[in-house]
């Protein structure tokens, strides 16, 4: 937001590009973008993370986050955007050390190279720290507008977003999934066993408590009303759902090809999870075009606690 002020105070047409992807929440950038009244190009970015996370080439976080190789293949598609528009350059809202691993003067550079943008990249809150880009250099933009910010201290930014009057801004976390260990844990699990290809299954990460069965089928426990509703309209045709029809409970979905046993425990899950767990519960199946309901004993939590990919 900052970036885009100080930009636009050199007189500068400014247009924002937010990437989408199951790992990044958009409401951030959107209400951002709606402060400033700026136009937002949406740009899905879900094949470029998952084959990154398949081959980071530079490594990974604390957790599964590329974050290296995330930002310059980010600055990579928005340099695309540039020269198809032809437009000048592509500027980002970095501030040099303000993150110790990724924002680093050696990171820096290393994202500017490798996303093929280095000589059209422009990173307004630190230029006047950091080598000058060819529109600095030609004239383009005044270098001298341009800020020196550095380090983890936000009191520069903060002067700064009073200083244009914004009140409404987000706060520093950068809210990646791919940062967050447990989160990770499902996706190593979802990784090693279905692949990452699927959108669908990306996004169901967010949902639900995971289990994986003894045969290898994924079994996905709805936590609530909304999630119950969510699992249930993404059923895919060769998936199993199951839920309560006399109880409270939750919905399940059973992955494609699971064996009998696996099917039988995760019913055991289903019943298990449900509001009557001392007697018979029952379920609903339905596979396909196939309906059926059966009878089904409450498996222990104790016992489907062994099978949870993040307990």
């Amino acid at each position: 937001m900052l970036a885009v002020c100080v930009l636009r105070d050199q007189g500068c047409l400014v247009e924002g590009i937010v990437f989408s992807s199951p790992f990044f929440n958009l409401d951030t950038a959107t209400r951002s973008a709606r402060v400033l009244e700026l136009t937002l190009h949406v740009v899905d970015f879900t094949a470029d993370i998952t084959a990154l996370l398949e081959h980071p080439p530079h490594g990974f976080g604390q957790a599964m986050n590329p974050c290296i190789d995330c930002h310059a293949w980010m600055i990579r598609r928005a340099g695309e955007a540039v020269r198809a528009r032809g437009w000048d350059f592509v500027a980002t809202g970095e501030v040099l050390n303000q993150r110790p691993m990724s924002q680093n003067r050696r990171s820096l550079d290393q994202v500017a190279q490798d996303s093929g943008c280095a000589d059209i990249l422009v990173r307004p809150l630190s230029a006047q720290l950091l080598a000058p880009s060819q529109p600095e250099r030609e004239g383009r933009i005044d270098r001298s507008r341009l800020l020196k910010l550095s380090g983890r201290s936000r009191q520069g930014q903060l002067a700064l977003a009073a200083h244009y009057g914004i009140r409404e801004y987000p706060t520093s976390a950068g809210g990646c999934l791919l940062t967050e260990r447990m989160f990770c844990v499902k996706l190593q699990d979802l990784q090693t066993h279905e692949g990452l290809a699927t959108p669908r299954d990306l996004e169901r990460l967010k949902l639900g408590r995971h289990f994986r069965l003894p045969d290898g089928a994924k079994c996905i426990v709805g936590r609530n009303q909304a999630e119950n509703a969510q699992l249930q309209a993404g059923l895919a045709a060769d998936e199993t759902l199951l839920r309560p029809l006399a109880t409270p409970g939750p919905t399940v979905i059973v992955s494609a090809g699971a064996t009998a046993a696996d099917e039988e425990r995760a019913a055991g899950v289903c019943a298990g999870y449900s509001d009557n767990r001392e007697e018979p519960v029952r379920l609903l199946r339905v596979h396909g075009a196939e309906r059926s309901e059966r009878l089904v004993v409450p498996l222990t939590r104790e016992t489907a606690r062994d099978w949870l990919v993040v307990a």
